[in-house]
Order: structure tokens, then C-alpha cells, then sequence
């Protein structure tokens, strides 16, 4: 049997390796979706300080929206973990140093929101999402993105 797989492999193999940036082809990662999420955290965050209402009312609408905030600084954890470990590639964190400590302060960021009602933490979140999109769309395999999605 181990004969027979050496023949098949030896025959279909392909003689030159493929090279790509990320995981799926380009065009798949976008960091859009975080930052969505971002935003929907930081609107959350917002209307549950200014929220107007008392009593049940009160009760239920902050309940609602503590479960949308939480439901979205997960998403947008999520979002950013799959960029990490499946998009940016070594050479990226070598071009951009801050790349590690810019995702890691940004998920935790996103525990922070999850915990608490800080429209500070809100915003410190976006700023984070924002800065990793911009590392996102300067990488060679955004730029081929970029090509893909028109």
C-alpha cells in the first residue's frame, strides 16, 4: 500500500510549490466586520448612558442592549483573532512592529467593553480596529485584495 501512495504521489505532485499570503485566497480577509462590530459597541455603549427610561422599561432596553454590546465586542474579537492567526503573516509583524501589541490590546479592549459600560474603552476600541485596518490595507496581501474585490 505505501508502494502504491509513493507511485501516486510521485506521478501527481506538482512540480513547482505555490505561494500564497494568507490561508483562503485574497480577497476573503477584510477587516471591515471588526470594525463594524467596533462601532456597534460604541453605539451600544452610548445610548446605555444616555438612556432615558426608568423602571421595567428601564430594566428591559439596558438588558437588550448590554447582550447587543457584549454579543458585538465578541464578534469583533473573533474578527480580529482570525486576522492574527489566519491573514497577518510574519513579514507583516516585521514591517510593523506594533502589529502584535496593537491586536492584543485591541482583544482586550474588547473584554473591556464586555465588562463594563466606558465610553472611553468604546472609543479606545475603534481607534485600536482602526489602526490595525490600516496596517491590514498597507500588507502585499491586501493590495492584491484590493485587486480582487473590483
Amino acid at each position: 500500500m505505501n508502494r502504491i501512495a509513493a507511485l501516486v504521489e510521485r506521478v501527481v505532485r506538482p512540480k513547482q510549490k505555490a505561494h500564497a499570503h494568507c490561508d483562503l485566497p485574497c480577497g476573503v480577509y477584510d477587516p471591515t466586520e471588526a470594525r463594524i462590530a467596533a462601532q456597534t459597541v460604541f453605539n451600544a455603549t452610548k445610548k446605555l448612558i444616555d438612556l432615558d427610561a426608568s423602571g421595567l422599561e428601564r430594566e428591559n432596553t439596558s438588558g437588550r442592549m448590554v447582550a447587543v454590546k457584549e454579543e458585538h465586542a465578541q464578534k469583533c474579537k473573533e474578527h480580529l483573532w482570525v486576522l492574527w492567526s489566519d491573514y497577518f503573516k510574519p513579514e507583516d509583524a516585521e514591517a510593523h512592529p506594533e502589529l502584535h501589541g496593537v491586536i492584543w490590546n485591541a482583544t482586550k479592549l474588547c473584554s473591556a467593553a464586555k465588562r463594563g459600560v466606558d465610553l472611553e474603552v468604546a472609543q479606545k476600541l475603534l481607534d485600536a480596529v482602526d489602526e490595525i485596518d490600516k496596517i491590514f490595507w498597507s500588507t502585499p496581501g491586501a493590495s492584491a485584495a484590493a485587486v480582487v474585490q473590483k
